[in-house]
This record gives structure tokens, C-alpha cells and sequence, in this order.
């Protein structure tokens, strides 16, 4: 393959009846366009036939890796491979769900002249009540305890600079804090509206306790990293 400049990794986990139709989106989104890219699917273990779904779509199109996990191992570690296999200048994350669209890429691009990520945030959520109520709870929580402002960290549409994502030192629900983490690392982060959609196929595979509580007990962890980052200067250099 010629030189990537965007990888679009996606975490897929029993996304069966989306798999297909999230390869046509991305493929339709990609056309024409003067960027190069691939595809990195990050198979987490699904039991409902995705896995030989991606493996069809991968022996179709040569953009298309496909990264088989034994087992389930979670979000985290799905986002962590596909990092690590992503060879693009930049790096796209979105959910496999399609609710976030791949076109947004487009609209986070710019960014990358001035900023090392560009965070999406889903001006006008397409989600139920109770979703909604608890993500903005948990979003408050975890900036009061991180000591941090980014209002919409668990919007799946994020793109940043490849050295970003090898910056990355990631545990088990890191992902939820991707731009802190940046920031952690000394990288600078912006913050752009993204649309988002319905959820038309599957389910979610987050409730209430995962997305409020889990979420807060990771928070705490990562308030504790900051304050302990070290910061220093040469003198003379």
C-alpha cells in the first residue's frame, strides 16, 4: 500500500448486522478524496458472526486490516491494537455503530495545522434521556477530578497526530480520557462540534453503571496521574 495518511481504527464487538454497512459508509466517505487511508477493524472477541463478516470484508478491499482478539478484552484494549497497527500520518477513531459520521474527519482535519488532537463533541446527541443525563454527569465528575475541561470526552469521533498515539500508555478504561491523556503528554487539544445520529442497528453495549460509575472510579486514577506528571527544564538548553 502506497502512504497512509489517515488510519480509521474501529473497535467492533458483536456489531453483526453494522459491520458491512460500516465498511460502504467509510468506503463512500473516502472517495474522491485526496487522502489515502486504512481501515484498522479490531475484532474484541465477538461472538454473533462478525468476525467472518470482516474477514469477507477485508479479503475485498486491501485498505481493510482486520485485528482478531481470542476474547473478549474490552474498548481499551481494542483502541490500544489498532493504535499500535495504525501506520497514517493521523489517526481516526469512531464506533463501529456509525451514530458519530465518518465525514466528520473532514471536519477535524483542519484542526490538524494547529492542534495535535481534535476531539469531537456531539452538539446535539441523538440519544435517550437517561443517556444523555448521565454522560453530562460523568463528563462534569470526571473534569472536577481530573482537573480538566473537555466537555464530551467519550465522543467516539476523535483524530489526532500519529505521535500522539504512540504517546499512549494505555489500561483498562483509558480510553474514556484520550484527550487528557494528550494533554498529559504535553500535546495540545481542541475541542469541534460533530454530528451525531440515531443508533439504527445492534445495541449499546454500555448501561448506566459502566457509563457513570466504572467511568468515575477510572477518573481518579487519571487525577492522580496528572497531579504526579513531571515537569522539568535543562538549564542552558
Amino acid at each position: 500500500m502506497d502512504t497512509v495518511e489517515i488510519s480509521i481504527v474501529v473497535p467492533v464487538y458483536n456489531e453483526a448486522e453494522g459491520v458491512e454497512r460500516l465498511h460502504r459508509t467509510v468506503a463512500e466517505t473516502m472517495r474522491g478524496r485526496e487522502s489515502r487511508y486504512e481501515l484498522i477493524l479490531v475484532d474484541d472477541g465477538s461472538t454473533d458472526g462478525s468476525a467472518e463478516k470482516l474477514d469477507r470484508i477485508a479479503a475485498g478491499d486491501e485498505r481493510v486490516r482486520v485485528l482478531h482478539f481470542e476474547r473478549n478484552c474490552g474498548q481499551t484494549s481494542a483502541i490500544s491494537a489498532g493504535l499500535k497497527e495504525a501506520r497514517g500520518r493521523y489517526v481516526a477513531l469512531i464506533d463501529a455503530d456509525l451514530q458519530t459520521d465518518p465525514a466528520d474527519i473532514f471536519t477535524l482535519l483542519p484542526y490538524m495545522d494547529r492542534y495535535d488532537f481534535a476531539n469531537g463533541t456531539r452538539a446535539r446527541r441523538r440519544d435517550s434521556l437517561v443517556k444523555r443525563v448521565s454522560s453530562r454527569i460523568a463528563n462534569g465528575f470526571r473534569n472536577w477530578i481530573t482537573r480538566d475541561s473537555i466537555a464530551d470526552t467519550g465522543c467516539p469521533m476523535k483524530l489526532f497526530k500519529r505521535e500522539v498515539a504512540l504517546s499512549f500508555h494505555l489500561y483498562e478504561g483509558f480510553h474514556r480520557f484520550l484527550p487528557t491523556l494528550a494533554r498529559m503528554n504535553g500535546f495540545s487539544v481542541v475541542e469541534v462540534p460533530v454530528s451525531h445520529r440515531r443508533r439504527e442497528q445492534g445495541e449499546s453495549k454500555y448501561g448506566v453503571f459502566n457509563r457513570l460509575f466504572v467511568s468515575l472510579m477510572d477518573a481518579f486514577v487519571i487525577g492522580w496521574l496528572r497531579r504526579r506528571v513531571i515537569h522539568y527544564k535543562i538549564r542552558g538548553h
